[in-house]
């Protein structure tokens, strides 16, 4: 599996992004999907993530991120509403083979390159 994010940008504080993931291979719907980042100087840290149809977020973006896929088009989508000076990072891709719930980055087997947001204050 190849993962190609992007949408990533220079936004300023309350604006919104939306970071897409187009995934290639077979079985796509089968693959838990999830959203990392990683800011300057700190760990790589979940962010959401979609198994079937169930999506699930830390606590931190909840009520503000709204992950979804596209089975057709074999592709993720992390829409970031309300966008903190705090969610400047480095945005990753992942999926994850077994299927299972995961949001620790060990579980995931496949990475795409990062995809950079910045928000102003």
């Amino acid at each position: 599996v190849q993962l190609q994010a992007s949408g990533g940008g220079l936004v300023q504080a309350g604006d919104s992004l939306r970071l897409s993931c187009a995934a290639s291979g077979r079985a796509f719907s089968r693959y838990t999907m999830g959203w990392f980042r990683q800011a300057p100087g700190k760990e790589r840290e979940f962010v959401a993530g979609i198994r079937w149809r169930d999506p699930y977020y830390a606590d931190s973006v909840k009520g503000r991120f709204t992950i979804s896929g596209d089975n057709a088009k074999n592709t993720v989508y992390l829409q970031m509403n309300s966008l903190l000076p705090e969610d400047t990072a480095v945005y990753y891709c992942a999926a994850d083979g077994s299927g299972r719930t995961a949001n620790r980055g060990d579980e995931y087997d496949y990475w795409g390159q990062g995809t950079q947001v910045t928000v102003s204050s």
